[in-house]
C-alpha cells in the first residue's frame, strides 16, 4: 500500500503525521541530546513528509524515521563543533517525561542523562545506529537503509558503540520508588540548609557538574567529593545566590516568586525550580545504593524553554 501525498490528501497526511510524531521525536532527541533540536528536525521532516511524492512512501514509519534520523545525524555533526567551544561543561537539554517512560527500565534508561552523556563521547553514526537498534529494536538491514551503509559496516558500528557505552555508564538504581525517597530527601536537605542531611544522601565519592554555558553563574569544572559538593550545593540554593543566577533585583520577599518540585526529568524524579513560573535550574540526580553518585545541574536558560512551558500548563 502507498500513500499519496497531493493535497486532497492533506488531512490523511497529517494524521499519519501525527501518528508517529511522538516516535520521530524520540529518535532525534536520544541523537542529538537537545529538545530544541529535536523539534527542529520533527518540523523538518513533516515538510520532507509533506512534499514527498507517493513512489517514495511504501512504509510511512520507516519513510519517517529514515528522514528523522538522517536530519539528526546531519544537525548532530554541525552542532559538534559548538558544544566543544562551550563554555564549561555541556549537558543534554532536560526532557519532562510521563510515568510510562518511568514504569519501562529500559527506556527510562536510554533517555537518562548519564545516558546522553556517555552517547555525546560516541560518533554521530555509532551514536545513531546504537539509538536507532538498541533504543528502538530497528533490524541492520533498516538501518543500513537510514544510514547508506552496508549491514556489516552498521554491526560493526553497533559493537563499537555497544562496548564504549558498557564500559562508560554508571550503574543506577532502577527503581523507580527508591530514586524518588533520595530525591525528596535532597530536596528537603538542601531547601532547609541542612548540611548533616545532605551529607547523609551523598556517595563519599559524588560528582557534582553544572551547564550554565557562560549564560549563568555555574561551576566551569566538575566538582568532587560530598563535603565540596555539599557546600556549594547550599552556596546555590540560598536566595541571594538564585538571584543573583537571574541577575533579578526585587523587592518583593523571594519565598514568594521561587518554587521548587519534584518532577519526571530523563526517566526519573528530579528537581525542577521555578522563579515566576520561568525554570531556573533543573536537578537531576543518579542514585545507587541509596544514594546520589552524580548530580547535573541545568542552569543555561537556553535548554529550559520546555520545562518552563510544562510548567505554565
Amino acid at each position: 500500500m502507498t500513500y499519496s501525498l497531493t493535497p486532497a490528501d492533506e488531512p490523511d497526511a497529517t494524521r499519519v503525521f501525527g501518528e508517529h510524531r511522538d516516535l520521530l521525536m524520540a529518535v532525534a532527541y536520544q541523537i542529538l541530546g537537545s529538545v530544541t533540536d529535536a523539534e527542529d528536525v520533527v518540523q523538518e521532516a513533516w515538510l520532507r513528509w509533506s512534499n514527498a511524492r507517493s513512489s517514495e512512501v511504501a512504509d510511512p514509519r520507516a519513510f519517517l524515521v529514515r528522514v528523522s534520523a538522517r536530519l539528526a545525524i546531519d544537525r548532530l555533526r554541525r552542532v559538534k563543533a559548538r558544544r566543544e567551544s562551550y563554555v564549561g561543561p555541556w549537558l543534554p537539554e532536560p526532557l519532562l517525561t510521563g510515568r510510562d517512560v518511568a514504569e519501562d527500565a529500559e527506556m527510562a534508561e536510554s533517555v537518562s542523562m548519564a545516558m546522553l552523556i556517555v552517547l555525546e563521547t560516541l560518533s554521530p553514526l555509532e551514536r545513531a545506529v546504537f539509538v536507532l537498534r538498541e533504543a528502538f529494536a530497528m533490524p541492520y538491514a533498516e538501518i543500513a537503509e537510514v544510514l547508506g551503509r552496508s549491514e556489516a559496516a552498521c554491526r560493526q558500528l553497533a559493537r563499537r558503540a555497544r562496548y564504549h557505552v558498557r564500559e562508560r555508564t554508571p550503574r543506577f538504581d532502577a527503581d523507580q520508588a527508591a530514586r524518588q525517597q533520595v530525591t525528596q530527601r535532597f530536596l528537603e536537605a538542601t531547601t532547609n540548609g541542612d548540611l548533616d542531611a545532605l551529607m547523609e544522601v551523598l556517595a563519599p565519592g559524588v560528582t557534582l557538574v553544572s551547564d550554565g554555558g557562560g549564560r549563568v553563574l555555574a561551576a566551569r569544572r566538575p566538582i568532587h567529593g560530598a563535603d565540596k559538593v555539599a557546600r556549594f550545593l547550599l552556596s546555590v540554593s540560598t536566595e541571594e545566590r538564585v538571584a543573583k543566577f537571574l541577575e533579578a533585583a526585587t523587592t518583593e520577599p523571594l519565598p514568594d516568586l521561587l518554587r521548587a518540585r519534584i518532577a519526571r526529568v530523563n526517566g526519573g524524579p528530579s528537581i525542577v525550580l521555578t522563579y515566576e513560573g520561568v525554570a531556573v535550574m533543573t536537578v537531576v540526580l543518579d542514585v545507587a545504593d541509596g544514594v546520589v553518585q552524580t548530580i547535573y545541574l541545568v542552569m543555561n536558560p537556553d535548554k529550559l524553554t520546555g520545562i518552563s512551558q510544562s510548567a505554565t500548563h
